[in-house]
C-alpha cells in the first residue's frame, strides 16, 4: 500500500502499474468472488443497482465498464491500458479525507456475454486488502439492466488490519461511488 500527501502523476501510476505486472496475487483462490461463500477468514459483500432498461442502456452500462468510467466517475485515477483484459494490470489513486492512497490490481477475469459483461481483478502487493472484487452488468430477459459489484477480502497490512472498521467505511463509501458513477453514465445523453 502506498500512502501519499499529493496527488500522484501519471508517470506515478505507471510506474506502479508496471511494478505490479512482476508481482503474484496476495490471495488464492482466484475466483473467490464468484463463490456462494469466501474462504475462511474472508468477507463477501455484494451490492446491486437496477439501472434502467432497454438496449441504449445496456450498452451505455458496458461502454463504462469498459472504459474504466465507473472508476473515474467514483472519484479514482486510473492508468490502464486499455479495457480490462485478463491479466492486465491497473494502477490507481483513490483520494483519502488526508491524501492519497495507491492501488494496484490483477484481472483475473472477464466476462463479455450478450447480456453480461464485466471482469474481476485481484490485488497485488501495492492494496491494503487481499482479494477479488467483480463489476458486471447484466440484463434479464425482460430487458431490465442491473449493476452488481461483489468483493471478496480481508484487511492485509497492517494499518487496513489496525483500523479495519475505518477501512470498511471506506470501501463501503467507494462502492457507493462505484455505483453512483454506473448510474451517471447510464443517465448520460438520455
Amino acid at each position: 500500500m502506498a500512502l501519499r500527501l499529493t496527488q500522484p502523476t501519471a508517470a506515478d501510476l505507471r510506474s506502479l502499474a508496471q511494478s505490479g505486472a512482476k508481482e503474484s496475487l496476495t490471495y488464492a483462490p482466484v475466483g473467490m468472488s464468484a463463490m456462494a461463500a469466501p474462504p475462511t477468514g474472508y468477507r463477501l459483500d455484494r451490492w446491486s443497482r437496477t439501472l434502467g432498461t432497454g438496449e441504449r442502456c445496456f450498452e451505455r452500462a458496458v461502454d463504462a465498464i469498459r472504459t474504466w468510467q465507473v472508476h473515474r466517475g467514483a472519484g479514482l485515477i486510473v492508468c490502464a491500458d486499455g479495457p480490462p483484459a485478463v491479466d492486465s494490470v491497473v494502477a490507481m489513486a483513490a483520494p483519502l479525507p488526508v491524501g492519497w492512497i495507491e492501488v494496484v490490481c490483477r484481472v483475473v477475469a472477464v466476462v463479455d456475454e450478450a447480456d453480461r459483461f464485466g471482469f474481476t481483478y485481484g490485488t497485488l502487493p501495492v492494496h491494503p486488502e487481499e482479494g477479488e472484487e467483480s463489476f458486471t452488468v447484466s440484463r434479464t430477459d425482460d430487458g431490465a439492466i442491473t449493476f452488481e459489484i461483489v468483493a471478496a477480502s480481508r484487511p492485509r497490512q497492517l494499518l487496513a488490519r489496525s483500523f479495519s472498521p475505518v477501512a470498511r467505511r471506506l470501501q463501503a463509501a467507494a462502492t457507493g461511488r462505484y455505483l453512483a458513477a454506473m448510474q451517471s453514465a447510464v443517465d448520460a445523453g438520455g
